[in-house]
């Protein structure tokens, strides 16, 4: 077999095939033969129609048809094989299949063209002693006072307050009933026996506020203002008038803070040792952090230094792990994801994760030619290792150890490469939350922003 390349934009290449003579007769045989057994000719059995019967019914024209497309599939294969194309993805026939149809003739040689995608050429720039800016994460000693508090209220005593008014930290049991400003009763806002802790962040300010001061048995009216950012949207910023009745007061005895409750709350005989302890997992964990926002920003940085001539192919790809990952999330938030994810939704979702693919395969061919180029591996060791890490949180799920295998080596392979990157880069280090939009909360984590981007998609997709 003639195959001719040629090199085509979007890393794709071009085919000019020559089929031999005897190839197009074999298949216009093989037509023939086809039709012989499971063509219906009135008068005739099946397998039994004599072959002139079929080319004077059949017509030449419609045997060519049937030979042209049985070709051209195992031709475009072979010509690859033969020539060790790398191709990706399906191939396409960029002859126009009418103008084959005129030129097939049996026995003789047939040329046509294909265009397949293969893998692109990657360039890179310059990426050792990159100069990136990252958000330094400062550990808080504030930290380890807020979580030795927490869990001595996990293990603290309730007991009943006797001859004082409600503060701050106790446990109100109170019956409730709310009404709007116009005295309009607000659905789901009445309750009896009902335990409110007297704390911020554990129920509305106001009311807690407004309890404060109460005694067991008196009756207060309360004057709320919902927080803007309460759930319930059509009560957010609206003012209310709760009738309060103060049934029972409790207060949080809390447990000693010496070295028997440091035995009890941890493995350390001490409290010096249980607080230094806390206060190097917060430190570690704010090292850990910020590590986590340098590496961030290299990846980021890795679209800037490389190259390449993407296929549609590998974009498309891409854009369905995408969109695949965004169904698994908002599976996992229990919406229907099949009344999101419709024919007429998807064009669109895919158009706009199309900047996102583009951005992820960059930086993948990024980290993956550097990590050729400046021979990063990864050993076996460590692949079985991570297995090893790995398996066991994936008990009972139906697990193809080869592509977890793959998956792993190529992650793994990714974090030495980012880590051999970070150990040349020029790091500055910025205050925490210096670096994030202006409009951006910065409390926002970083599943919450996916899932804002993922919700903006859709939002738009079903818009059009």
């Amino acid at each position: 077999m003639k195959v001719t390349q040629e090199k085509l934009e979007q890393s794709r290449i071009g085919l000019q095939i020559e089929v031999t003579g005897d190839q197009t007769t074999k298949y216009y045989e093989q037509a023939i033969r086809k039709l012989t057994t499971s063509a219906n000719i009135p008068g005739f059995r099946k397998g039994k129609i004599p072959r002139q019967v079929i080319l004077q019914r059949m017509g030449q024209s419609q045997i060519k048809a049937m030979a042209l497309e049985a070709l051209l599939e195992p031709a475009i294969n072979e010509a690859i094989k033969q020539e060790t194309v790398p191709a990706i993805g399906n191939y396409q026939i960029s002859s126009n299949f009418d103008d084959l149809l005129q030129t097939y003739v049996p026995g003789q040689t047939l040329t046509f063209s294909a265009v397949v995608d293969v893998p692109p050429v990657v360039t890179l720039g310059t990426y050792t002693g990159l100069a990136v800016k990252a958000e330094e994460v400062v550990y808080d000693p504030a930290q380890v006072e807020d979580f030795i508090d927490r869990q001595r209220r996990e293990k603290a005593t309730i007991i009943p307050v006797v001859g004082r008014a409600a503060q701050l930290e106790d446990i109100a049991v109170v019956d409730y009933s709310g009404k709007l400003a116009d005295g309009t009763a607000i659905d789901g806002a009445q309750a009896e026996d009902f335990d409110i802790e007297l704390s911020e962040g554990k129920f509305i300010s106001d009311l807690v506020h407004g309890i404060v001061g109460m005694s067991v048995g008196e009756t207060r009216n309360v004057n709320v203002v919902f927080p803007e950012d309460y759930p319930r949207e059509e009560l957010a910023a609206q003012a209310a008038i709760f009738n309060v009745v103060l049934k029972d007061l409790k207060e949080q005895e809390l447990p000693s803070l010496d070295d028997d409750y440091a035995k009890e709350a941890s493995d350390f005989d001490t409290l010096a040792e249980y607080r230094e302890s806390i206060v190097t997992r917060f430190q570690e964990q704010a090292k850990k952090s910020t590590d986590q926002n340098i590496i961030a920003a290299i990846e980021t940085a890795s679209i800037d230094f490389v190259e390449a001539d993407l296929p549609e192919t590998l974009i498309e790809r891409e854009t369905m792990n995408i969109l695949n990952q965004m169904a698994n999330q908002f599976s996992q938030y229990g919406m229907d994801v099949n009344q999101l994810f419709t024919r007429e939704t998807i064009p669109k979702m895919k158009e706009n994760c199309r900047t996102d693919a583009v951005k992820n395969l960059k930086q993948q061919l990024a980290i993956a030619e550097i990590a050729q180029k400046e021979g990063i591996v990864v050993t076996d060791e460590e692949i079985v290792a991570k297995m090893s890490e790995v398996l066991p949180q994936l008990a009972g799920e139906n697990v193809d150890e080869n592509r977890l295998r793959s998956y792993i080596t190529e992650d793994l392979q990714k974090e030495k490469t980012l880590e051999w990157l970070k150990e040349r880069a020029q790091v500055e280090l910025v205050p925490e939350g210096s670096l994030k939009p202006a409009d951006e909360d910065e409390d926002e984590d970083a599943a919450a922003a996916g899932e804002a981007e993922a919700i903006d998609i859709i939002a738009e997709a079903v818009a059009e």
